[in-house]
């Protein structure tokens, strides 16, 4: 008897799925999407409506193959991919490769990989939704037309490969203005009044500031110079008393559970994960895991969702396991449901919660890597805390003035009475105790002191930031977010800065010539009502083509008018007084796709270039005492896209090079001869290892501190501020 082909997108995914179905099923994997525009061409063909030419790639092909024979064989053909717009796509392509009748094929979607989720599903099959999969193909097209027609540009006018994207190009264009803000930002000068009052009656002190003065309330900068803060402590007397005494009870309601965006923020401030690391784990996550004897278990729902919604079940099971674990009291009387701020989410689907609320996370850490461990505890945390009581804050607020009653400190303090939601998932609530006080009672002024202030420019974006700005803007949708950022990275057009992301100088200048020149390809509102125009085509609202066509028109016309006028010397070069010692001939700054530098204007004839400086001045060479090892002449620090490195000073005569070391001055622990030096990968991640490489390849992600374990010996490395752990991933000691 022939079997049911269950389509899945990865083998994980298939491999849980299939622990749940009989023998009457056959689940595959199409490892992906299985068609695409082509790679060496547009593909789109712009007079027919543009119509996309899809081809099936070449490391796809083998996969295809083999499913469409089984798809032939099959009783009947379940398309079981994601219900997103992706996954919709996939399994409309699978449909057009096989050219099944519409009566051998079925739709199945579910939000959790479990038997109780697959079950429904396969009880419940729809048809294709095409408005999902016109969506999905405008986007495509869209970013094709955007690409294709617009990196060429760029490649002309300033640089070779380089690219424009039309959510990448925002994303550039927030990180490049919050830049010229914090470059543009002039510090201003303010003052505050500290006071530390102590009770007569015991040693304990009362921290307040001052915030009034004859009644009215101090704004930041009401104290602007040291001039006028040492005035009023002229006038600052002893003869303190308590002049009120305000208490006040205030609620803390827990937050709704993750959706894709604030799950990347929140792994992204307190794990320290980046958007594609948490996206990537979420995904392992929601395919399954090999949990022992239980064998593969899907552990979360979909991770790709704008909604906030929650099953019913799962609030019923949340609530059942918060009463028997934590009582009664942390138990709200009804039960807790969210709405979505954005008008555009996805009710339909589900939040980011664990499948199964009894699987703490405890339970699960000895069969998984710690990092995914970790986000799994934090979706099971916020899950579990959304359904449980508001925390309750006892506030008090006390106001000290002097025998005048003309200068007012207020002194607050706050105490956690009811933890509630807070038990399950802590923030940075700090308790601030105050002492018992009395209405009227003195107080000596221990110390009274001015403080001088600065106000601090804008902080940059981290990628948590960063994916709030885009979301705020209606920019981008939950599966955009992480591949964005990763991009725009890659691509050279920004870097991380301590975890912050800092624009390079040619994603600033790309970022320049597209708002001057194609101001619709960055402008925030236009790249908002877009993707409001792509939702519209997946809800059946509009039509794909129109859309397409009234944005691209404009923006053909535009393009080939800046091809011609736009020239590069203009974007590229700036003159300068430096004269090429070689021909004589001016240099000028160029602007690379790494950087700028010095170049002769007699180029091709004179290829002489120079690096310059932070400051942007011509760097000059710095001779080190190490010899070259091809000629024997003295070697000289350079400076390349990859960081400093050692040349001969003969070059281009000679080309020998070395590279300069970063140690850490910690000896290696495995071979005891060579030193731990920082490196960097392909991928341009720093780690630690041995310079005696390949002879020895012990290596770290973390740099050393240079002290070992006391519990098992290894080396201890940095972990989130000043703290320090151990290397050994078995090893639980943390200092």
């Amino acid at each position: 008897m022939a079997k049911n082909l269950v389509i899945v997108e990865s083998p994980t995914k298939a491999k849980t799925i299939s622990r749940f179905l009989g023998k009457e099923y056959d689940v595959q994997s199409s490892n992906g999407h299985v068609r695409d525009l082509p790679k060496g061409n547009m593909g789109i063909d712009i007079e027919s409506n543009f119509e996309p030419h899809y081809v099936i790639p070449t490391k796809s092909r083998k996969k295809v193959n083999e499913l469409k024979k089984l798809a032939e064989k099959a009783s009947l053909v379940y398309f079981a991919t994601d219900e997103d717009r992706e996954g919709e796509a996939i399994s409309w392509h699978l449909a057009n490769i096989f050219g099944l009748p519409e009566d051998k094929t079925r739709r199945i979607a579910f939000h959790e990989i479990t038997k109780e989720a697959i079950k429904d599903a396969l009880k419940n099959p729809r048809s294709l939704d095409l408005n999902l999969v016109d969506a999905q193909q405008a986007r495509r097209v869209l970013d094709r037309l955007v690409g294709y027609e617009l990196s060429p540009f760029l490649w002309k006018k300033v640089a070779k490969g380089l690219s424009a994207g039309r959510v990448q190009s925002v994303a550039v264009r927030l990180i490049v203005e919050r830049e010229r803000e914090i470059q543009n930002f002039k510090a201003r000068e303010y003052w505050t009044i500290e006071g530390e009052f102590k009770k007569l009656d015991s040693k304990e002190t009362v921290p307040a500031k001052l915030n009034k003065i004859a009644g009215k309330t101090l704004d930041k900068f009401a104290i602007p110079n040291e001039k006028e803060a040492k005035a009023i402590l002229e006038n600052l007397k002893d003869g303190f008393f308590v002049k009120e005494i305000r208490k006040k009870e205030t609620y803390r309601n827990p937050f709704p559970p993750f959706t894709t965006s604030t799950l990347q923020q929140d792994a992204n401030r307190k794990l320290g994960y980046s958007s594609r690391q948490t996206m990537f784990m979420a995904q392992k996550l929601y395919e399954g895991l090999g949990l022992g004897s239980e064998g593969t278990v899907g552990l979360i729902t979909y991770m790709r969702t704008d909604s906030v919604n929650l099953a019913r079940k799962f609030i019923e099971e949340a609530r059942g396991y918060i009463k028997e674990s934590f009582g009664a009291s942390y138990l709200p009387k009804t039960a807790r449901y969210y709405k979505a701020k954005s008008k555009l989410a996805q009710e339909a689907h589900e939040a980011i919660r664990p499948t199964d609320i009894n699987r703490a996370p405890e339970s699960i850490k000895p069969y998984v890597d710690k990092s995914i461990y970790k986000l799994y505890e934090l979706i099971w945390q916020r899950a579990l805390a959304c359904q449980m009581e508001k925390a309750i804050i006892d506030s008090t607020s006390v106001d000290i003035v002097n025998k005048e009653e003309k200068y007012n400190f207020l002194a607050s303090g706050s105490i956690i009475k009811f933890d509630g939601f807070l038990k399950v998932y802590p923030n940075n609530q700090q308790e601030k105790l105050l002492p018992q006080l009395e209405i009227n009672e003195k107080l000596e002024a221990k110390e009274i002191i001015p403080e001088q202030h600065f106000t601090e420019p804008p902080a940059r974006y981290s990628e948590a930031g960063l994916v709030k700005a885009l979301e705020e803007y209606g920019i981008g949708r939950p599966s955009t977010y992480a591949p964005t950022i990763g991009t725009i990275i890659e691509r050279g057009y920004v870097s991380k800065e301590n975890r912050r992301l800092k624009p390079n100088e040619i994603g600033i200048l790309v970022n320049d010539v597209l708002v001057e020149h194609f101001p619709k390809i960055v402008d925030y509102q236009f790249t908002a009502n877009m993707e409001n125009n792509l939702d519209e085509i997946a809800q059946a609202k509009k039509e794909w083509i129109p859309i397409i066509k009234e944005f691209y028109q404009p923006f053909k016309e535009n393009l080939m008018q800046k091809m011609e006028k736009v020239n590069k010397k203009d974007l590229t070069e700036e003159a300068t007084e430096e004269v090429c010692e070689k021909c004589g001939k001016p240099m000028v700054i160029k602007l690379g796709r790494f950087g700028k530098f010095l170049a002769c204007t007699g180029f091709p004839d004179c290829k002489n270039t120079k690096p310059l400086n932070g400051a942007g001045e011509p760097e000059k060479p710095e001779l080190t005492d190490e010899k070259c090892d091809l000629c024997g002449a003295p070697m000289q620090i350079k400076q390349s896209r990859y960081g400093k490195f050692l040349g001969c000073s003969k070059y281009p005569e000679c080309k020998g090079i070395k590279g300069i070391e970063k140690t850490t001055g910690v000896k290696c622990p495995q071979c005891g001869k060579g030193d731990i030096v920082e490196k960097r990968s392909k991928r341009g991640k720093t780690f630690y290892s041995c310079n005696q490489y390949p002879n020895c390849k012990f290596a770290l992600w973390s740099k050393p501190t240079g002290e070992k374990c006391p519990d098992c010996e290894n080396l201890l490395v940095y972990g989130k501020g000043n703290t320090s752990y151990c290397s050994n991933t078995g090893c639980k000691f943390k200092k």
